[in-house]
């Protein structure tokens, strides 16, 4: 029988133990463990290492000293284990050792179309013709050792890749120690207990071989691309500069470009472009505010004012902007911004507001309510006189359209029989309003003229009620004051 120990460590390594049955009573079982001292004889015992290389095809023989807890013991016949090769590989009995295969001479048309065939240890690469190639050398040859050699061996209680130092298994720095087999092209760095191969900037690794990457397959030139060893470099256009990156063209806006605002980087060459509320000038270059006002009389509802890059509108005194364009009455009777005096009554006009006393009755008349007046009967002087007035106030805007409906007069008191007129009875005096009546209760104010302001209208419309069947006619009066606002808003 031949026992393998199978080492739990990231080497693929196995221990062969070729056994004599005559040293020992009972044959191995797979669960037994050995431990053999330098000075016991061989061949009683006999222990190899059996180490599948990851960089070459062939199996190298080490004694075995230890198999412990990092091992675990299997079966496994002798003969087939040192004569096995890997993939890629076959047994030469002449050489007592693996040989490559080469498949680029038995395979017929490995490589299909403008790819090229490349043998290499354990297999092949198709690569493109223009591809470079750093050839590994060939590795040695695959020598059996026998057992005197193994027997030469210094003790190493440690795993492979580590040495003893006291009580402890250290690393073994086989790049520092040149114990490596990467390649001259290749740069070897150090593992725990083992090491790696890498290739140099611009190559990739392939097996044992640094294959040239071609890194124009990639774009990172925006113009032309020169692939080289190892590198590549990049080319400009005719009318073109090389970046400082070595990959793109010279962005001039980057470079200091002379626009003012706005650099636009274009193929070639670069454009300049202003920010909103400019236009760029004639040298193309600069750029230059862009009088808004200028272009139109209606931007703003009262007044445009221009300003470094865009415009705004202001409202006359007594207004307020109403969103960015338009502007709105303040009513200071309701904002309590008006400075009427006790006894006063704040009346809201366009662009302002008036103080009127709380009695405004003249002679004869004698104040009823907050704003009637009545004339008695009794009194010699309201004979001819409305018998009562009521009074009211409007404010109208200017260059309002005309005709135009202003202000609905409405009877309160309706007699059985009675015949109702109605009239201005004064304030008019240039014909600017007209009465239309509605029906026998009510009648419109219109305004028959286009007025502008400021301006103030004291009307005096009368209600004249006639009953032919009793011969009684009495009147009464609305005292209207219209004013007209400075503006058309």
């Amino acid at each position: 029988m031949r026992s393998v120990c199978i080492s739990l460590f990231v080497f693929r390594c196995a221990c062969v133990c070729a056994l004599l049955h005559r040293a020992i009573s009972q044959p191995p079982t797979e669960s037994d463990t050995y431990t053999v001292r330098r000075e016991e004889p061989f061949p009683r015992l006999l222990f190899f290492s059996v180490c599948i290389s990851p960089s070459f095809a062939y199996k190298c023989v080490y004694r075995c000293t230890v198999c412990n807890h990092m091992h675990s013991c299997k079966n496994v016949s002798l003969n087939v284990l040192l004569q096995e090769c890997t993939d890629g590989y076959h047994w030469d009995p002449q050489t007592q050792h693996c040989k490559d295969i080469n498949e680029c001479e038995t395979i017929t048309e490995a490589c299909k179309g403008e790819m090229k065939c490349f043998n290499h240890y354990g297999g092949y690469l198709c690569l493109p013709r223009s591809a470079s190639v750093i050839p590994a050398p060939e590795p040695p040859n695959q020598i059996r050792p026998g057992l005197d050699d193994t027997a030469r061996e210094p003790y190493n209680p440690c795993p492979s890749g580590y040495e003893p130092q006291g009580d402890s298994c250290m690393d073994v720095d086989e790049c520092a120690r040149d114990e490596h087999d990467c390649q001259p092209s290749q740069e070897c760095f150090n593992t725990e207990g083992s090491f790696t191969c890498q290739c140099p900037g611009g190559y990739r690794k392939v097996g044992t071989e640094c294959i040239d990457i071609d890194e124009c397959r990639y774009r990172y030139c925006q113009h032309r691309c020169v692939n080289v060893p190892g590198s590549f470099s990049c080319q400009c256009e005719p009318g073109f500069q090389l970046a400082g990156n070595n990959r793109s063209y010279v962005d001039e806006c980057d470079m200091g470009a002379p626009c003012s605002q706005r650099c636009y980087n274009t193929y070639g060459t670069f454009l300049c472009r202003c920010e909103q509320g400019y236009e760029l000038g004639s040298d193309g270059f600069a750029c230059k505010d862009i009088d808004e006002c200028s272009y139109s009389s209606y931007l703003c509802q009262y007044q445009c004012v221009n300003e470094p890059g865009k415009f705004s509108c202001i409202c006359p005194e007594g207004y307020q902007l109403l969103g960015t364009r338009l502007c709105q009455d303040i009513n200071e009777c309701e904002t309590g911004t008006h400075k009427c005096a006790d006894g006063q009554t704040c009346v809201n006009i366009h662009g302002g507001h008036q103080c009127v006393d709380a009695n405004r009755c003249q002679e004869p008349y004698v104040q009823v309510s907050d704003n009637r007046c009545v004339c008695p009967v009794a009194k010699a002087g309201c004979q001819d006189l409305p018998f009562s007035i009521v009074h009211r106030y409007m404010s109208i805007t200017s260059e309002r359209s005309v005709p135009s409906d202003i202000f609905q007069i409405q009877a309160t008191s309706v007699y059985p029989g009675a015949y109702n007129t109605f009239r201005i009875r004064s304030g008019d005096d240039n014909g600017d309003f007209y009465i239309r009546q509605i029906n026998n209760i009510s009648a419109m104010l219109v305004l028959a003229r286009a007025v502008n302001g400021p301006k103030e209208y004291v009307l005096d419309l009368e209600m004249v009620s006639v009953n032919p069947l009793m011969s009684y006619q009495t009147s009464s009066a609305l005292r209207l004051t219209v004013n007209v606002g400075p503006y058309a808003f």
